[in-house]
């Protein structure tokens, strides 16, 4: 089963068409069509030609639209993550700070008292 391209397909309808608007004249007894076909054919082929660029520029702005998007959905996931990695570095040093306070403080403690120094022996 061969598949028309959106160009033929436009022109075999405009060639259907122009058979069919001369055969409605011809038995009404007008005779032939009084447009020529180049003619009707060359501004159809101007028409599908801007149609051609203003659908391959419609394409190409929602690829770029798409591309946009998929960058917000990165961005903001990165955002996320950048939150989530902060809050965990927050936490280590929060974890680090009172590590050394208490690292600090007890052998402070066992020099002030004596009875922890002496328990712990």
């Amino acid at each position: 089963m061969d598949v028309e391209s959106p160009c033929e397909e436009a022109l075999s309808s405009l060639l259907l068409e122009d058979v069919k608007q001369r055969l409605r004249k011809a038995f009404r007894g007008q005779g032939t069509a009084s447009t020529p076909l180049a003619p009707r054919l060359a501004a159809a082929s101007q028409e599908r030609g801007k149609r051609t660029l203003a659908a391959q520029e419609e394409l190409r702005r929602a690829h770029i639209e798409g591309a946009i998007a998929w960058l917000r959905v990165e961005l903001l996931e990165m955002k996320s993550q950048n939150r989530q990695l902060a809050k965990t570095l927050l936490d280590l040093s929060t974890d680090i700070q009172r590590l050394r306070n208490e690292t600090e403080m007890t052998p402070s403690l066992e020099s002030k008292n004596p009875c922890i120094a002496e328990s712990s022996e």
